[in-house]
């Protein structure tokens, strides 16, 4: 039997119970929960009584649930042992359905959805593109493109921040990373929104309709490649594949699942904490007003409205072998998911974890990017973008005043908001 190596701390072993088996109150794959936003209880109730517990016979299969912040961090240093690889199952916890047409049936290698070595040979493709240089260049065509979209907004007038702001700045961000033809801007939004979300992948009567989206996808993009195949080296991504040994002889999947990582990872981390902003400090007007008061907070801040949003939920291991996992047998082939919304509302990490705190000492503990090898490539990128909004905001003593209840994501992967009804007000 392997060992999933020594345990890291005493602490994440006091924080561990012999609980394997639990009810299915605690099945968090059910979507109804996030897009009613009752998730935190049940989240909280596991990390008090059994932070690592199994799941049996939910819509996904069996799984594992790990939802503390330090047991993620030991699985996501193991990949080895813990497998991200499209092969065993990939990164999201569902699982081709059996009752899915043949011709429906195909599987999307990404690199974050490989292992080593494969997996590092295409990330060094595309990490060139969001480098500390890389960010210096962009940052000034992201302020003036945040400052055109803030100064265009209506003052005093009901609208809708998901799409006027949120995703107008993520959706043309993702353009200038492909170089994609900004007038057609708006359907990497559609993909992404189609590709990302896990529950269409398990629903017999929607997989038709989704796999139509990513085909439409995958042929718009590869009309791209081949223009720009003859042409010089280019810092956009798909120049970037064209001119790399990792990448360039993708076949049509794996092309199709490259392209599905990077418009997700581009768009929803961004865009649904650039929503989170919004509605979380409404929540919080005493944090609000302390923002306000000190625009220094404002990197702070960002992490912190990371951490309290957490916008993709939960990532899957497949384990690779039979081992032990601080107390749990853990077979090879089990689904371990790690609950990075969770590991966010860490007692043990995080004081009144529930609460957004400008000033939060450690907010950048957040695990929102992930741990390890398979951190977020983009990361730097997300943090530039939702920083240069709040700066930006801040300039022009801008708040996002809520009228509402924001219309949320249905699902257990993506964690964010459809709509959310706002008016701005100055300060």
């Amino acid at each position: 039997m392997a060992t999933a190596a020594a345990e890291p701390e005493e602490t994440v072993e006091s924080i561990v119970t012999d609980v394997s088996e639990t009810p299915h109150d605690w099945d968090v794959s059910k979507a109804d929960i996030y897009v009613e936003d009752r998730w935190q209880p049940i989240f909280r109730e596991m990390r008090e009584t059994a932070p690592i517990n199994k799941i049996t016979g939910s819509g996904f299969g069996d799984y594992w649930n790990v939802t503390t912040l330090k047991p993620i961090q030991h699985v996501e240093a193991l990949p080895d042992i813990y497998s991200s690889s499209f092969e065993y199952g990939g990164i999201t916890i569902g699982d081709e359905l059996d009752d899915i047409p043949e011709e429906f049936r195909f599987q999307l290698p990404m690199f974050i959805a490989m292992d080593r070595p494969k997996h590092t040979e295409q990330r060094r493709t595309v990490a060139p593109a969001f480098t500390p240089a890389e960010m210096k260049r962009l940052d000034d065509d992201i302020r003036q493109r945040t400052a055109e979209i803030l100064d265009e907004l209506p003052r005093g007038e009901t609208f809708d921040w998901v799409d006027k702001v949120s995703i107008e700045l993520t959706t043309q961000m993702l353009a200038i990373l492909f170089d994609f033809p900004w007038e057609d801007r708006r359907k990497l939004t559609l993909w992404s929104d189609w590709a990302g979300d896990v529950e269409l992948a398990n629903d017999p009567a929607m997989v038709e309709e989704r796999i139509k989206h990513l085909y439409e996808m995958a042929a718009y993009f590869k009309e791209l490649w081949n223009q720009r195949l003859d042409g010089p080296e280019a810092p956009d991504l798909l120049s970037r594949m064209i001119h790399s040994e990792a990448m360039r002889d993708m076949d049509d999947f794996e092309f199709m699942g490259n392209l599905v990582l990077l418009i997700v990872g581009g768009n929803d981390t961004t865009r649904n904490t650039m929503s989170g902003y919004a509605y979380g400090l409404e929540q919080f007007p005493d944090q609000r007003a302390k923002l306000e008061q000190d625009p220094e907070l404002i990197p702070n801040a960002v992490q912190e409205i990371i951490r309290w949003q957490t916008p993709l939920a939960h990532m899957r291991r497949t384990a690779l072998s039979d081992h032990n996992l601080f107390g749990h047998e853990i077979k090879q082939g089990d689904k371990v998911i790690m609950w990075y919304l969770s590991a966010n509302r860490d007692e043990s990490v995080f004081e009144r974890p529930d609460e957004i705190i400008v000033d939060r000492e450690n907010a950048r503990r957040q695990l929102s990017f992930g741990y390890g090898i398979h951190r977020c490539v983009g990361a730097r990128l997300a943090e530039l973008q939702i920083r240069i909004l709040l700066e930006e905001m801040a300039k022009r003593r801008l708040r996002v005043n809520v009228t509402g209840e924001p219309e949320r994501v249905r699902a257990c992967f993506v964690h964010g908001y459809r709509s959310m009804d706002v008016e701005l007000s100055e300060y």
